[in-house]
């Protein structure tokens, strides 16, 4: 047994192949549909190596355990090469593509690979120093969050180019006592524009997003910081949330989105029939809505990554 030891730790003494990293850099002006992960890479396998000829021969005895310790470091090489290239195939491949490997999905949902919409000619980017009023000269429905697949289209959102009316975005705020005065506000500061859209997935929970582009980024923080802003609690009360909504402690709002400011609430219990969670986003001009909502409870995880993804696309 200490024989196969020494064997053991001469090869671990060895260096091992650099394997090659799994994943790929994305492209500039492309990003996947999920938030990134860092990138996986596989274990090397150990590689053999020539065991030191003896100084001496051994006796019929020694040189039965140096076969035995031959077959068994054979046998350790073999099965170590073989298990990382499993893993290595595994890691390489999408986990629903491995035959007869079964996995439960994370709740997240299948959105389509989003691109960052072009700008007109010779404009800049929002946060560019050349653009002081941090200007998305984007088209605004470009912008939006494209629906996942397996949804179905909000019809009250289908407006052309998802352009809605001042009224329409207030109607999330069902009966909240300042809708008259944001109703006042946004007329006076003039919003450039408002875009919505919305989806329900099967098993009935409904997005909602909207964006209201402000003539630049100083109208928008001034209509945030009066109205949207707060601490701990949620300062507006949406439709259909019964109770208070707080800080969603699980969100995680160092995602490294540069540029974007977030603040996101789930309703907190005991709740309606529906549960609410929403997020307000701030990125130069835009301001961002973000509402789900399903009967009993909204999931967390779908939520998060909507809100990750629709902050990427103002980011």
């Amino acid at each position: 047994m200490n024989d196969r030891n020494d064997v053991d730790e001469k090869l671990e003494s060895n260096g091992s192949a650099e394997q090659p990293e799994l994943t790929e850099k994305p492209e500039p002006a492309e990003f996947d549909g999920e938030p990134d992960d860092k990138a996986i890479q596989s274990p090397a396998p150990p590689q053999p190596s020539a065991s030191p000829l003896p100084e001496a021969p051994a006796a019929p005895k020694d040189r039965r355990i140096l076969r035995a310790v031959s077959r068994w470091t054979a046998a350790v090489v073999a099965f170590g090469v073989l298990g990382t290239g499993v893993a290595y195939g595994i890691t390489e491949q999408e986990r629903t593509d491995v035959p007869g490997l079964s996995t439960r999905s994370d709740g997240r949902w299948d959105y389509p690979k989003l691109v960052k919409p072009a700008l007109p000619a010779g404009a800049a980017l929002p946060f560019a120093a050349d653009n002081p009023g941090m200007i998305h000269y984007a088209d605004l429905e470009q912008l939006l969050l494209p629906a996942p697949a397996g949804s179905v289209p909000d019809a009250t959102l289908k407006g052309e180019k998802s352009r809605i009316s001042t009224d329409r975005f207030l109607q999330e705020f069902g009966t909240d006592s300042r809708v008259s005065e944001m109703r006042q506000d946004l007329a006076q500061g003039g919003p450039v524009q408002f875009a919505a859209r919305g989806w329900t997935m099967p098993d009935g929970t409904a997005t909602r997003i909207y964006l209201v582009r402000f003539h630049s980024a100083g109208y928008q923080n001034v209509f945030s910081t009066l109205y949207l802003s707060n601490g701990g609690v949620a300062p507006r009360t949406l439709k259909d949330i019964e109770g208070e909504s707080a800080l969603d402690e699980d969100y995680d709002f160092g995602n490294g989105i540069p540029h974007v400011r977030h603040d996101v609430y789930a309703e907190s219990a005991p709740t309606g029939p529906v549960q609410v969670r929403h997020a307000y986003l701030t990125a130069g001009d835009v301001l961002a809505l973000v509402v789900q909502s399903r009967k009993g409870s909204a999931a967390a995880v779908p939520f998060h990554q909507t809100t990750v993804l629709q902050e990427q696309l103002l980011g």
